[in-house]
């Protein structure tokens, strides 16, 4: 296993993130980044939205002097209106400028807090090529203010996607933690309970219930771990007591998927901000899973066939583990899922029905 992040309040260099800024370094920054994605930026539509709302304030203005100057009394009035529209005109337009101009500096930061810290800083990452279950779902995938460590290496970012549902599109919005791990693990999801609602889980995708697994002592309080079937055994190995005790302690506020070699930390709350203490908080949280989960390198897949032996064993001999083939067998690289929809539908018809019965009786 990679050597754990050291970033102690001490350590963390956060002074990108609060000291005073020049205004002209921030806009050749984010001049910068157009060049990388002019047709994707942000500010391209902000800039198309100011204009619009400009020319529609121009055509009420023109209708409004039109029609009410033609009265004897209109001219007051006129001029009443005309300082209304001016007035909520140029309210709106700073108030999209100044959203413009904090959005640049914001990145700035994030760009010099990265530099600072040795990481690697990407505002925008068109369609990710991440194996987690948000990556993978609606249209016009973007992962925004995307921080990436190198020892370990992991990911901080935001993500979203579109669904659409007939004529209707909702955009959905994450942040995530992808710390990558030294080997291939079983496809594991801990559903926090802590996030969900009176509808059920907030994570995006649900799972059979012959895949839940219950654990000792009362992290099932905290998480309800899903894992392929006949991988319990393992998923029992992976999430000792003292693993358990770990993301209880850190990482409750997240849900957490393991798949591949990757895992992940996922929030409906930013997790890329300008707060120092934030992400003291995050680093150290990311430190001590690793201190922890360090001992998943030695976890080998039984059911995956094994390499050719130099020798040759004697009868009912198993070869030892650390000679097992690295890499999970087919059965447990994804989960089942299932449509969480289905179920409310079929709540819906059975109320239904029962509301007819009582009513004919």
């Amino acid at each position: 296993m990679s050597t754990p992040l050291d970033r102690s309040a001490t350590a963390l260099n956060a002074d990108a993130l609060t000291a005073p800024v020049r205004p002209h370094l921030v806009r050749e920054h984010a001049n910068r980044l157009k060049k990388g994605h002019p047709s994707t930026a942000g500010d391209t539509f902000a800039w198309v939205l100011i204009s619009g709302i400009t020319l529609v304030v121009v055509v009420l203005l023109g209708v409004a002097l039109q029609d009410i100057t033609r009265a004897p009394a209109g001219v007051p009035i006129a001029i009443t209106v005309v300082a209304l529209l001016v007035a909520g005109g140029i309210g709106l337009w700073w108030r999209l400028r100044s959203a413009l101009r904090a959005g640049r500096e914001r990145r700035y930061r994030l760009q010099g807090f990265a530099a600072a810290n040795s990481m690697t800083y990407q505002d925008q990452v068109a369609d990710p090529e991440l194996p987690g279950m948000i990556f993978s779902l609606g249209a016009d995938r973007l992962a925004t203010d995307v921080l990436r460590t190198t020892a370990p290496l992991v990911e901080f970012g935001h993500h979203q996607y579109l669904v659409k549902s007939g004529k209707h599109a909702v955009t959905q919005h994450w942040g995530y933690v992808a710390i990558t791990l030294d080997s291939a693990l079983p496809h594991i999801v801990l559903d926090a309970v802590g996030n969900n609602s009176v509808l059920g889980s907030s994570l995006p995708v649900s799972f059979t219930a012959a895949q839940r697994l219950s654990l000792e002592g009362d992290f099932d309080r905290y998480f309800e771990l899903n894992c392929p079937a006949g991988y319990e055994r393992d998923a029992l190995y992976l999430f000792s007591p003292d693993v358990m005790a770990r993301f209880v302690d850190h990482g409750a506020l997240f849900d957490i998927e393991i798949v591949d070699n990757t895992l992940f930390l996922y929030t409906r709350a930013a997790v890329v901000t300008l707060s120092p203490s934030m992400w003291v908080w995050l680093l150290d949280t990311v430190a001590a899973l690793n201190m922890k989960i360090a001992r998943w390198e030695r976890w080998r897949d039984e059911k995956k066939p094994e390499p050719a032996q130099p020798q040759p064993l004697a009868a009912g001999e198993a070869p030892p583990r650390a000679a097992m083939q690295r890499g999970v067998a087919r059965e447990g690289r994804r989960l089942r899922t299932r449509m969480r929809g289905v179920w409310i539908v079929v709540g819906a018809i059975a109320f239904g029905l029962v509301g007819y019965v009582l009513q004919t009786v």
